[in-house]
């Protein structure tokens, strides 16, 4: 299927929300929200896309659906996926709220291959009404084949208007040496091994005194992956600057409204 162009794989439902077909597949937006603390208060910064691909009537994971791909067609296939958040994004969500969308640092091995991409990424945008200043990049923990190509490509998504941010710190390649080499806008911490650190006292610390290091280092801070409201409480303890995860909201498919979260939330954490 590599012959096909992104935007050709995707199409309008009756909903008003944006669809990929890839084989058998159909492939739809999630997105779930990024809160920031504020005056005693939480409130919605912004949204991540997710993917949730369909087989008929049945849900794929993400992860089933990506191993599944032949090599060759991976970095088309998460082009197409990131493209399609984008054009949801600007359908369903406020025209605030950044937009955060995931790069597999393993793929982009190519100036070929990823020039086009960013130049159809801009397209999207413009299309989709996005500014690319509401634009985060996650750098997945996916271990990048050249260093010095990855930190020509991050380079190449700030000259194009976009912040970047290292996601899943803590695990695989998202390490201290990744964050010093790229200096993110923004540092993701990977959800399983911050919950395992908020169980004590001095993982609590550890994580305290990170968030300090970043911040003294001119980076935001996200505890993702939260669950309980134990968690955001630590979490706002910590000075992080945002918080994501089930205790907060789940994510759910486009076309998504989460108008009501406002007030939802509005005086948790106070």
């Amino acid at each position: 299927m590599a012959g096909r162009t992104d935007l050709e794989q995707i199409t309008r439902e009756g909903d008003g929300s944006f669809v990929a077909i890839w084989g058998v597949h159909r492939l739809c937006s999630a997105f779930q929200p990024l809160f920031v603390f504020q005056g005693g208060r939480l409130k919605i910064i912004g949204y991540e896309g997710l993917l949730r691909p369909f087989r008929g009537a049945q849900t794929i994971g993400p992860g089933l659906f990506f191993s599944s791909l032949p090599e060759e067609d991976r970095f088309q296939v998460e082009n197409l996926t990131r493209n399609l958040h984008l054009m949801n994004a600007g359908r369903s969500l406020d025209d605030k709220g950044d937009v955060f969308v995931n790069f597999d640092p393993s793929l982009f091995v190519d100036c070929a291959l990823v020039d086009p991409a960013l130049v159809r990424m801009r397209a999207v945008l413009a299309e989709a009404g996005i500014d690319p200043e509401r634009v985060v990049c996650e750098i997945t923990e996916q271990k990048a084949r050249s260093e010095p190509m990855l930190g020509w490509f991050v380079e190449a998504l700030r000259q194009n208007g976009y912040r970047v941010a290292v996601d899943d710190y803590g695990v695989e390649d998202s390490d201290m040496h990744r964050i010093l080499s790229l200096r993110p806008d923004i540092v993701k911490f990977d959800a399983q091994w911050l919950r395992a650190l908020m169980c004590s006292k001095s993982g609590s610390d550890l994580l305290f005194e990170m968030v300090r290091r970043f911040t003294g280092m001119g980076i935001h801070t996200v505890f993702e992956g939260l669950e309980e409201s134990w968690q955001v409480e630590v979490a706002e303890r910590a000075g992080v600057s945002m918080v994501q995860g089930f205790a907060l909201a789940r994510p759910a498919l486009a076309p998504a409204d989460f108008s009501a979260f406002g007030q939802r939330y509005e005086g948790h954490g106070g």
